[in-house]
């Protein structure tokens, strides 16, 4: 598998740790949880293909877990721990079936929803991609006032207030500018989890709106019997700013050494 060079913050010691982001999103969206998780581990925050700062690539979640396999080998990391948000928990349990993870955590994954409640996030990851597009060329001033961050930010995050100014117009231009979004967005259609061949925990915010936690978590519990399944309390579907130290806490916990 050729090497691939993906943008990424590489920070802290011990055990390497792999963290993925959603659907166009970035690295960013780890910020809050680096100096909870550096400490006691090695992290590594990428841009997944196709979006933030990194190149183009696969427009696959297999492809995209291949790519971030190669981009761990290029680092010197034999099957790290993986850890991925709603698209990228579905690449972290991806590379877990195959192989290429040592433990994995995915936060409210892609790959358990029904067609009605696909059909229902599409539209909501559209309209967003829609607005995000519309307000790139004034993400800055808009991202200052706490009011219009929420209004940007209510489907993903169950306390928007919390994203910082700058976080939240990363989080604009990243939405807007991905080139992977569209043809991911069609990929992830009728997605279903594989099974993971290393320890496992499944993590859902028991606000989130967009992959509903109410439907989706019992019905990864009954897919995924053999994975620990975990509530975020308080949180929405990108818990990360909802409450960094409780999802930090279940990072470490479904990374601790095996």
């Amino acid at each position: 598998m050729p090497a691939v060079d993906l943008s990424h913050f590489r920070t802290g010691s011990g055990p390497p740790l792999l963290l993925l982001h959603g659907l166009g999103m970035g690295k960013v969206v780890w910020r809050p949880l680096l100096p909870l998780l550096s400490s006691e581990r090695e992290v590594i925050a990428l841009d997944m293909p196709g979006f933030g700062d990194s190149p183009h690539g696969p427009r696959t979640v297999e492809g995209l877990a291949h790519c971030v396999a190669a981009f761990a080998a290029g680092l010197g990391l034999e099957r790290p721990h993986v850890a991925g948000n709603s698209l990228g928990g579905a690449v972290a349990l991806s590379m877990a079936a195959v192989g290429a993870a040592r433990s994995v955590c995915a936060l409210s994954p892609v790959g358990f929803g029904s067609d009605r409640e696909g059909m229902y996030a599409r539209a909501v990851l559209a309209a967003t991609r829609g607005v995000s597009r519309a307000l790139q060329p004034v993400a800055e001033p808009l991202a200052r006032s706490a009011v219009l961050r929420t209004v940007l930010s209510s489907h993903a995050c169950s306390r928007p207030s919390r994203v910082p100014a700058v976080d939240m117009a990363q989080w604009t231009r990243n939405y807007a500018r991905a080139p992977a979004f569209w043809e991911l967005l069609d990929a992830l259609d009728g997605w279903r989890s594989p099974m993971p061949a290393c320890p496992a925990t499944i993590a859902w915010g028991d606000r989130d709106r967009l992959l509903i936690a109410s439907r989706q978590a019992p019905r990864a519990r009954r897919m995924l019997p053999q994975a620990r399944h975990v509530t975020l309390r308080g949180c929405g579907h990108v818990p990360m700013w909802d409450d960094p130290e409780q999802v930090a806490r279940v990072l470490l916990e479904a990374s601790a050494a095996r």
